[in-house]
């Protein structure tokens, strides 16, 4: 079957599963999941969509997410869009009485109440809605800055090496433009003016200014000071289209959004924003050099855990700072070691359960997902709802992390170029202060202590003896609850909800 065959085979097979085109409110997809928003979740049939042969699995969170995996889901999801649309196009008109729509609303409204939505937890998803949308442009100019610099080491192709530091350097040069705008974009505000108060740090005039008795640098305040100006711009435009008369506010609106904004971003918000960008930095290279492998440990311990609570969010913005001052984040690697543990974890459950056919296709299917640093199948598909192995993965994960920050103790830093790949996905975007070589070396040792580690902890201490007796069979009915009642904490049946943004 020809690939895009494939793919429309898949959108078709999952549009009637979801309730059909009159169903979907909303279409879009992440670099593993199509996200659908629905307006009636009754009508989804969960069982069978977990049983189309391309899904690796769903969660329900803010929209409903259908694990296809990276590359698959981008194909799939135009396909599922026309789909969509030709279905709707062919359908009759559908006539609703005032309390058919009265009582779909007061449902959806219900559902949006039940969900898990704190102020802080929706704080940090729209952190993540800001910095997500760049990860592709961080991974191909990390990528091109990587191969830019092996290229310069080895003194090849010195006429191309310029052009190579152009493309990999312009987008970070640039980025407190692209974050203020979608911040301004994602707090309600006019994108583009976001977009210009932001464009003030990083303008080279800027130079001229003094403020707090210092002369302002080009870029000071980096993104934390792009995303404090944008928000500071979206307040400003706001209370201007409550004051401002209509007739006046097509010349007013932006002329004050952006000379009040930029003001105090200029004689404020760029000394704060860079002494906390520093503090940022200091302190990743305090922790990492004084506390080494305890350190790492905690973090690559820890770091599946967040995730699960969404809470890993609040890192992006101090990935991305740590990349625009020092090239590199120090961090991403040693969080990259948790997903190694967790493949070290399904390895293991792999061989404990040899009668239970049903996870160990599961596992096989989602292992070279994992292996690529995409943990989401392995996690909700296998050692969340086994409960134990999670935490044994986690274990791997501590381990790994271990290994790496116990070499930046001793001074070898293990940085990435960008944020989104771990696991062998991460290489390319590899970087560090002793030479490419060195940075692999103990990056690829972290992934062999985390694989090694979450396999002998699952192995030996992953499963109790009711556990074994529940799972290692061979009846499909039994094997299958898994698969069909979806991820499930260690102490019951209540799902568990992924955060968006994994």
């Amino acid at each position: 079957m020809a690939t895009e065959d494939k793919n429309r085979a898949t959108a078709a097979a999952i549009l009637p599963l979801v309730g059909g085109a009159a169903n979907v409110s909303s279409i879009a997809h992440c670099m593993t999941r199509l996200r659908l928003g629905l307006h009636d979740r009754s009508l989804v049939d969960d069982e069978a969509l977990k049983a189309v042969p391309a899904v690796m699995g769903v969660v329900e969170d803010d929209t409903y997410q259908i694990v296809l995996g990276p590359g698959t889901v981008a194909r799939v999801t135009p396909e599922f869009e026309q789909l969509v649309e030709e279905e709707r196009a062919s359908a009759p008109p559908v006539v609703h009485t005032s309390e058919e729509l009265a009582a779909q609303g007061a449902a959806i409204k219900a559902q949006q109440k039940t969900k898990n939505a704190t102020p802080f937890k929706l704080f940090l998803r729209r952190i993540a809605n800001i910095f997500v949308p760049l990860i592709p442009a961080l991974i191909g100019c990390g990528i091109i800055a990587g191969l830019n610099g092996l290229l310069v080491n080895l003194e090849w192709l010195p006429s191309v090496t310029p052009a190579l530091a152009a493309m990999a350097s312009g987008f970070m040069a640039l980025i407190a433009v692209f974050v203020g705008y979608n911040t301004a974009k994602e707090f309600g505000g006019t994108p583009i003016l976001g977009g210009a108060v932001a464009a003030i740090i990083v303008f080279p005039g800027v130079a001229n200014i003094d403020a707090f008795g210092q002369t302002l640098s080009p870029g000071q305040g980096g993104v934390l000071g792009a995303l404090g100006a944008a928000v500071l711009a979206v307040y400003v435009e706001k209370w201007c289209r409550r004051w401002v008369p209509e007739a006046l506010d097509v010349l007013v609106t932006p002329t004050l959004t952006v000379l009040i904004s930029g003001l105090v971003t200029i004689f404020g918000l760029m000394y704060v924003a860079g002494e906390v960008s520093s503090a940022i930095g200091t302190f990743a290279d305090w922790l990492l050099s004084t506390g080494g492998a305890g350190a790492g440990f905690l973090l690559g311990g820890f770091f599946l855990p967040l995730v699960m609570l969404g809470l890993h969010q609040a890192l992006i913005p101090i990935h991305t700072t740590l990349i625009e001052q020092q090239g590199f984040t120090v961090l991403l690697p040693i969080l990259a070691m948790a997903g190694a543990g967790q493949v070290g974890a399904a390895a293991a459950v792999y061989l404990r359960l040899p009668r239970n056919e049903s996870i160990r296709r599961t596992i096989k299917s989602a292992l070279p997902a994992g292996l690529l640093g995409v943990g989401e199948p392995l996690i909700y598909g296998v050692s969340l709802p086994l409960g134990r192995p999670f935490i044994t993965a986690c274990v791997g994960g501590a381990f790994g992390g271990g290994f790496v920050g116990l070499f930046n103790q001793l001074g070898d830093s293990v940085g990435s170029t960008a944020i989104g790949p771990s696991g062998w996905a991460l290489f390319p975007l590899l970087d560090g202060n002793h030479g490419l070589g060195s940075t692999i070396a103990i990056y690829a040792g972290g992934l062999a202590v985390g694989y090694v580690a979450g396999f002998v902890a699952t192995y030996f201490f992953g499963f109790s003896k009711a556990l074994l007796d529940e799972f290692n069979v061979s009846q499909e009915p039994a094997t299958s609850r898994v698969a069909a009642t979806g991820p499930a904490s260690a102490a019951g049946d209540t799902p568990v909800k992924e955060p968006a943004g994994v």
